[in-house]
């Protein structure tokens, strides 16, 4: 009996590894040199082949929050939510300012597996970088120099920008004058100092991301977001979770998470009446493409979107998907998604 027992135990051992192993072989190997950490912003086409800062002044707002209070966890604005709109803006003729609470040099989050080209080259952009290391502090800000704001996002967001004083005069110059105000993630945040919310249709991270990945969010910020802008009469949109999802309500814009960044700012320079600079598709956009397609037509038209002339997507959020789909217990979904991770890695090796 305890012979049949180990010989079962050591299939079961066995047939894990082998499906573990399967599991990550179909998102390793996959190498972008534009990666890599040394990539420069002239390397990239959309950044040097950008129009001149003749059009006014965008504004971009990140949190100074370093830490959760009281505690020594790390927190701060998400990179690639400052990065990709920043390139947006300037690739579109804008001139753009970076500024805190604070001011100084604010607390950046990376997260290497987030990270594209784009994220690199602005690490290593001179102009950008005396930009996001020495932030104007907000009350130094006259609003009346910008034509947008946009807010950046990250758990920090939740704890300096509700309730601050600066960020309730330059969104009620905003609004006053017409200006686009535009927020993606946690920097809704922000639009809690708003002058009037009632009946606006807004986005932002939502309950449901949120508590996936921090089950005791409500104690740790004192609210979620999503609660937050409901309860000031604002019309709460949610798309899929870590998906993108953008609402416009005029020239108030909104993005669910970081995967919305693109649009938001490229909705911002429609906002300000001019058409946006043409730009090639990421792979991490064309993942959340081939996600969404999913979600919305079924894994065979997501499978059928798939070919060699396409933009090939980024395996590792497609797997990020998988896990997180097998975390919630939905194995079907988790079984569609890795078909189209196995699918782009037949795509990748032909």
């Amino acid at each position: 009996m305890w012979k049949k027992l180990l010989l079962a135990i050591s299939a079961l051992c066995a047939t894990l590894f082998v499906a573990v192993y399967w599991f990550f072989s179909l998102f390793t190997g996959q190498v972008d040199v534009q990666e890599l950490p040394n990539t420069q912003p002239e390397s990239l086409a959309y950044v040097a082949s950008g129009l001149p800062p003749t059009r006014g002044n965008i504004l971009i707002v990140v949190t100074s929050q370093a830490r959760f209070p009281g505690t020594d966890t790390a927190t701060g604005y998400e990179l690639t939510e400052l990065s990709r709109a920043y390139y947006v803006f300037t690739a579109n003729g804008f001139q753009v300012d970076v500024a805190s609470p604070q001011g100084g040099y604010a607390p950046m989050v990376l997260d290497n597996d987030d990270m594209g080209p784009f994220d690199y080259a602005f690490l290593n952009d001179p102009a950008a970088q005396k930009k996001y290391k020495h932030t104007m502090p907000l009350a130094d800000v006259n609003p009346e120099n910008y034509r947008a704001v946009y807010f950046a996002g990250g758990k920090g967001t939740m704890f300096d920008f509700p309730n601050n004083p600066h960020i309730a005069n330059l969104l009620a110059v905003q609004f006053e004058r017409g200006g686009v105000v535009a927020a993606v993630c946690h920097g809704p945040a922000a639009l809690l100092n708003a002058p009037s919310l009632a009946g606006r249709n807004v986005t932002g991270f939502t309950n449901a991301e949120e508590l996936f990945l921090i089950p005791d969010a409500r104690t740790r910020f004192g609210f979620l977001l999503e609660d937050a802008l409901i309860a000031q009469g604002a019309n709460f949109s949610q798309g899929p979770l870590y998906l993108h999802h953008v609402v416009v309500d005029g020239s108030l814009i909104t993005g669910q998470n970081p995967w919305s960044v693109w649009t938001v700012a490229e909705e911002m320079v429609a906002a300000l009446g001019y058409v946006p600079v043409p730009r090639a598709i990421t792979a991490e956009e064309r993942s959340v493409t081939l996600l969404q397609r999913l979600e919305l037509e079924g894994v065979e038209a997501a499978m059928q979107s798939m070919n060699r002339q396409a933009v090939a997507p980024k395996r590792m959020l497609l797997a990020m998907h998988v896990i997180v789909s097998l975390m919630k217990a939905d194995f079907g979904r988790a079984v569609e998604q890795l078909r189209i991770l196995n699918k782009a890695k037949e795509l990748a090796s032909n």
